[in-house]
């Protein structure tokens, strides 16, 4: 019986097969995902994400870092945001492709945006202004809330659909990994 060669980089690696993923890692796997489909559809896109460290998704910036060779053979650009407000307007910058003067190197970016709650809060009027906005044709963006409801590490409580509500943004909550898999 020969065993499989199997590596820890195989849940950023691999394209075709079963790999073991934890929800943050799943979340950094999901820009490397559109890339591939973008691809597939005969699109060239590249991705773009951003947001602020903290707790509850503390690791989500760790993970990033730690699979930035993937992300950048992936044509994902990861950049932590100074605070929640300016990592937000970056990401709604790559939704304006259509208002630079000349003809744009790619046909959209993808991008996701991470925090905490109170971050929910802070970029409320991005988030808001984004999104009325819209999107590029060939972009989007996905963003991450890490709540934290009984206040563990956080300052104070929070909930984050109230806001997304307000700013007519749709809420998703996985179930699971394959579910974030899935949203993608």
């Amino acid at each position: 019986m020969t065993l499989a060669d199997a590596s820890l980089d195989d849940k950023y690696r691999l394209e075709h097969c079963r790999v073991f993923l934890t929800g943050v890692q799943a979340l950094t796997r999901l820009p490397m995902l559109q890339h591939l489909r973008d691809r597939a559809a005969g699109l060239n896109t590249a991705g773009f994400v951003s947001g602020y460290r903290g707790s509850p998704i503390g690791g989500l910036d760790t993970a990033l870092h730690e699979a930035q060779a993937f992300l950048t053979a992936h044509d994902v650009r990861f950049k932590p945001g100074v605070n929640e407000d300016l990592a937000a307007t970056a990401i709604w910058g790559t939704q304006q492709l259509h208002l630079l003067p000349g003809q744009p190197r790619r046909d959209g970016i993808f991008s996701m945006w991470y925090g905490k709650g109170p971050g929910v809060d802070r970029c409320g009027d991005v988030f808001k202004h984004a999104n009325y906005a819209g999107t590029s044709v060939h972009g989007g963006v996905l963003v991450v809330a890490g709540d934290d409801h009984a206040a563990r590490s956080s300052a104070v409580a929070h909930q984050s659909e109230h806001v997304f509500s307000a700013c007519a943004m749709p809420v998703l909550a996985p179930a699971g990994v394959q579910d974030i898999l899935d949203f993608g």
